[in-house]
């Protein structure tokens, strides 16, 4: 491993049944980025995601976090060595408050095996008000609106330490300001120090977070570049944003999205 790559991504395939969910993908994080990972439904990002955090074993291809082998490891293992997610389809502990939902990841990751139960909380505690979810902390999870989810999930895999999070669109089903106002968080924790791999359909937040951008079309990586070298890009405008998305930008001169 080179020595300053921190997720390192090689010929990574899948296959479902002789189908190919994703196929040779190729790319590189470095620490202290946010890398984003764009593409049309179907793409195979969220296998990609399952693959780097060990809810799937890749059928070829090689991962390594910090120059370490994922391929085969469990996901406890592997969230326990600094890598933690998001799930696009929230989920949380429906009998639990929103404090003891983030205090169960606080007790997993790199500083769980640390913790007492009395610092898990404390920890909780700490992610509720960098997710503005404090005010909320006694509440019951299942009387969060969707937005407050989707910041729930953030805390949960916050909580875990990661040197790297993948989020696997936590912008998904919020409009307008909720998506502005979700945006800080993430800035906020990126700020922190923690790396992060960025899985999202909102161009808004791809170029308004990410420094760099890997496209997947069919399975296959078809960009890597920039937020303006992709969104310029005519195979990405063919294969996912649209003449559309092209025609807007071109009216707004120097303007990404």
């Amino acid at each position: 491993m080179t020595e300053n790559i921190l997720l390192e991504v090689q010929g990574a395939t899948k296959l479902y049944g002789g189908v190919a969910a994703v196929t040779d993908i190729s790319f590189n994080v470095f620490p202290g980025e946010i890398l984003g990972l764009i593409g049309p439904n179907g793409a195979g990002k969220t296998t990609l995601v399952n693959m780097i955090s060990g809810t799937a074993v890749p059928t070829r291809g090689t991962i390594k976090f910090k120059g370490e082998l994922l391929n085969g490891k469990k996901p406890h293992v592997i969230g326990k060595m600094g890598v933690a997610r998001t799930f696009q389809v929230v989920k949380p502990f429906q009998n639990l408050t929103v404090l003891e939902n983030v205090a169960v990841g606080a007790m997993y990751g790199q500083g769980g095996t640390k913790r007492s139960s009395a610092q898990a909380f404390k920890r909780a505690e700490e992610v509720l008000e960098m997710v503005h979810l404090y005010p909320r902390r006694n509440d019951a999870s299942e009387s969060l609106n969707i937005a407050g989810r989707k910041r729930l999930e953030l805390a949960k895999g916050l909580a875990m330490d990661p040197e790297i999070l993948l989020l696997d669109e936590v912008m998904a089903g919020l409009r307008g300001t909720e998506v502005d106002e979700a945006m800080d968080p993430i800035r906020l924790i990126h700020s922190s120090g923690i790396t992060l791999l960025v899985i999202e359909h909102v161009m808004k937040v791809i170029v308004g977070v990410c420094q760099r951008v890997v496209v997947l079309d069919y399975g296959k990586k078809i960009a890597e570049g920039t937020p303006a070298q992709v969104t310029s890009n005519p195979a990405v405008i063919q294969a996912y944003l649209g003449k559309r998305y092209a025609a807007s930008q071109a009216q707004r001169p120097g303007a990404l999205g």
